[in-house]
């Protein structure tokens, strides 16, 4: 398995982070979602509940040339790094941590525009799990007892969140299909249907190298 790292962007309510999960099982690996934070934390000397408090939420402003290299602030203690707002601090730190993880083990990492932090790397799959808004409001009114129309609202207001976080910090479009390499649809295929899709694209890919 090497080097194979495998990055799962998710609408909200679509499964997203259980076909994360269960990819992971099936492989043998790591799943890194919320775990994630808690290594940036270690990583960075921040406390976690800033991690938390500021995960995948939008900002106003950003020097886009420091996310084109994580490194360029010369580390936790330079001067450019201390200078910065605490949430392109928490960015910054969050991606370097990214990178680490995917340098040292093969693993599937949630979220948190992990597939544009290892844009460079070879090894790595990047997923993007959506399913149909009924679908995906049914299932969160169910886990979190609320009616149907309160999970629609709540669905958009974190769909929205994640799209304007992700589509800020990278030179992407978050859900566009032509950036990631595959795109799959939990509501009709299922978490394992979407398992068995993403083993089988790595299967095809190495059959063609």
């Amino acid at each position: 398995m090497n080097n194979h790292i495998y990055t799962i962007g998710r609408e909200f309510g679509s499964g997203g982070k259980d076909v994360g999960i269960a990819l992971a099982k099936s492989l043998g690996v790591k799943c890194y979602d919320k775990e994630l934070l808690d290594e940036a934390a270690k990583e960075s000397g921040f406390c976690a509940e800033i991690f938390e408090n500021h995960d995948e939420k939008p900002t106003n402003s950003f020097l886009y040339s420091l996310v084109m290299d994580t490194y360029s602030f010369g580390g936790y203690s330079s001067a450019p790094f201390l200078d910065m707002p605490l949430n392109h601090k928490v960015f910054l730190a969050q991606f370097d941590t990214i990178k680490k993880i995917a340098g040292k083990e093969p693993c599937v990492i949630v979220g948190r525009c992990a597939d544009y932090a290892l844009a460079d790397n070879p090894g790595c799959i990047n997923v993007f799990i959506h399913a149909d808004l009924d679908y995906r409001a049914r299932k969160i009114s169910k886990k979190m007892d609320l009616p149907l129309n309160k999970a629609r609202d709540l669905i958009q207001k974190n769909d929205k969140r994640r799209a304007s976080y992700y589509n800020y910090y990278t030179s992407k479009k978050w859900g566009d299909s032509k950036g990631y390499d595959i795109t799959l649809d939990s509501s009709r295929i299922g978490v394992d249907g979407c398992v068995e899709m993403i083993l089988a694209f790595r299967k095809s890919l190495e059959k063609k190298r």
